[in-house]
């Protein structure tokens, strides 16, 4: 399925996901922190090309000084980690606001995925649609089941 554009931009807020998946939050307290990062990774690549999003998945980096670090994983999906002070929080309400005042008329859609109240409140202020945690897993799920009817063989 080829699209010129995006079909809508999905920004995620990686902790906030991993704190609130159960299968993320035990491989993250068994395996560490960079591998529920890595799994979170692999998931977002799949769903990301199947729905035909653009993705940005986003970490904090506030406590640790360096730079902000963004890498394409794939052409649907980007991994970005915040500036020092930082939150990706911060981040996602200045690319919300950046993209209202660059889109008067709406271009597509920006879905932010969060379970953060409040930061479901200042998304939904600036004209982008929220998905809490739960729905994205329900989302990546329904994704998954998709695939795998498709590739079974006939």
């Amino acid at each position: 399925m080829s699209r010129l554009s995006p079909q809508a931009i999905l920004l995620v807020d990686g902790y906030n996901i991993i704190g609130a998946w159960s299968s993320l939050k035990k491989t993250r307290d068994r395996y560490g922190l960079e591998v529920a990062r890595q799994e979170l990774i692999e998931v977002l690549v799949n769903y990301s090309a199947f729905e035909g999003y653009q993705s940005h998945l986003i970490f904090d980096a506030q406590y640790q000084n360096k730079p902000t670090n963004s890498e394409a994983v794939t052409k649907h999906l980007s991994v970005l980690f915040t500036e020092f002070g930082q939150t990706a929080d911060t981040h996602i309400e200045k690319f919300c606001a950046s993209y209202k005042s660059k889109h008067f008329q709406p271009k597509g859609r920006l879905i932010v995925a969060t379970s953060d109240r409040a930061q479901q409140q200042t998304v939904l202020g600036y004209g982008a649609e929220w998905m809490s945690s739960q729905q994205l897993a329900k989302e990546v799920e329904t994704t998954i089941r998709r695939t795998r009817s498709q590739q079974r063989p006939q």
